[in-house]
Order: structure tokens, then sequence, then C-alpha cells
């Protein structure tokens, strides 16, 4: 019989933000492998407590609501992250946690450096343009090579909802008012 990982319920934060999925066990000792949503997984290693949440695709899992998994050790390895957890002590218990959703509390994220933005802090930003024109909200951001682009939502006239996207770089970016939830730029409504 396998051995399954010993994980306490605990209470989702607050300011919980999905940071990854684990993907696999990865050797025999108890260490997995973790997909991160960024490409630099920060967030991963300054948490030593992840929550888990089941996978959203209805894969079976053996827990239900939300974990705690303390973490004793993570680190990068290719092109993923690499981890070891308390109660997680060998190849069967790493195993079971296939598919988890990773959660890590946003205040547990390393501090910016200046001019840099974590993309959870500028989703729902209003960006307007140097005359105080609207062009949306950012949805979402993509990751287009050597840049960032924010994809933006807004209404046309009609009520129909539109996408705009603006590169996030700084030649078209003036201002990232995080405390104001605003983001001015150098565009046009009609580019």
């Amino acid at each position: 019989m396998p051995t399954l990982p010993i994980l306490d319920p605990a209470d989702l934060p607050a300011d919980a933000v999905e940071v990854g999925r684990i993907a696999d066990a990865w050797g025999v000792k108890g260490w997995f492998k973790v997909l991160p949503y960024s490409a630099d997984p920060e967030a991963l290693f300054s948490s030593k407590r992840w929550y888990l949440q089941p996978s959203e695709k209805g894969a079976k899992s053996f827990f239900t609501g939300t974990v705690l998994l303390p973490i004793r050790q993570a680190r990068e390895h290719s092109d993923s992250v690499v981890a070891h957890a308390q109660g997680v002590d060998d190849r069967d218990a790493a195993e079971a946690l296939k598919g988890a959703r990773i959660f890590v509390p946003r205040s547990s994220f390393p501090t910016a450096a200046e001019d840099e933005y974590y993309w959870v802090d500028l989703i729902g930003l209003e960006v307007v343009n140097r005359e105080g024109i609207a062009l949306g909200t950012v949805r979402e951001l993509l990751a287009t090579g050597p840049q960032t682009t924010l994809v933006l939502s807004y209404a046309q006239e009609d009520g129909k909802e539109q996408e705009r996207m603006v590169p996030f770089v700084s030649a078209f970016v003036d201002q990232v008012d995080l405390p104001g939830r605003r983001i001015v730029v150098d565009w046009q409504p009609d580019y």
C-alpha cells in the first residue's frame, strides 16, 4: 500500500496567490517537481509554508480543501523547481501530490526592486494615456519573448468587450501607481 503525505488542513490566507503546480515525484526520497507559473520562481523559494489545493481538472486527490505543506527545501533544477517537504518522505508520498495547486501568501514574496512589479499586482489596474483617456483594465500579462505585454479589457460604445495590448516597457510606460491602482502610458486608443 503506497504511503500518503501527512498534511494538516489549513485556511487559505486572504492574500494567497497561486504560484505553481506539483508535476510529479522526483527521485525516491520524497522530493517532487514543481512547475512554477513564473520565469522567476522566487515566491516559491521565499516561503516555507505552501498551501495546496487539489487540481481543478477533476483528477482524483487524496485530500480536499486547503492543506498546509511545510517546505524543508526548494531549489531550481533545469526548467523547473524541485522541493522536499515535511511529511513527504518517499516517492509514493510525493506522487500522491501530483497535480496539486500551490499557493503562497503575497506577503511572503520578496520585495520587488525599483521599477519591477509582480504580475499579480498589475492585474486589475486601470490604464490611461498621458491625456487621461482610459484605455482599459489589465486583464492579464503575456510574456512575448524579449518583453511583457499588458492585455487590457475595455468596453466599446455598443457595450462589446474588446481587447487592447500595450507593451510593458519603459518606452511606453510612464508610471505605475500601485496604491492608486493606475498605470499611465504613452499610447493612443487607435493604436
